[in-house]
């Protein structure tokens, strides 16, 4: 073998660590179908904010909400149902025990939609979350 065919060859061999490289990366990043749903989102009937931190691969949700005060998650969930990401979280502080939320994010209008459970009322309502934040 001559040395500049050698020399091609090794040039190649390094293009092709390098593109395994970045594209291993670039799958840590972008990997996970519950990214899309970190960010700020509002309500605009009421300014209520549902903040999404992080998703991890078993869906399990890391996401705080005020309406206007800060309020817990007892349950924060997603789930991917073939190519919907369905969201579910349960509210059980104050007066809002047992209240849901059960929304599927909109990638066509980048929003969350879904219903609220108002448990106290026992009365359901349509809710859209828009983001302010991205992911």
């Amino acid at each position: 073998m001559t040395p500049q065919r050698r020399r091609g060859l090794w040039h190649l061999s390094a293009g092709l660590v390098w593109a395994a490289l970045l594209q291993s990366a670039a799958a840590q990043t972008i990997g996970s179908p519950y990214a899309v749903l970190e960010g700020r989102w509002v309500r605009p009937d009421g300014g209520y904010t549902l903040y999404i931190r992080r998703v991890d691969a078993d869906g399990r949700i890391e996401a705080s909400y005020a309406n206007p005060r800060p309020l817990p998650f007892a349950k924060a969930q997603a789930a991917l149902e073939g190519t919907t990401l369905k969201l579910q979280f349960e509210l059980r502080a104050g007066g809002y025990a047992g209240s849901t939320y059960t929304l599927r994010y909109n990638a066509a209008s980048d929003t969350l939609d879904g219903e609220y459970f108002q448990a106290v009322a026992r009365e359901t309502y349509p809710v859209r979350f828009h983001r302010l934040t991205g992911p």
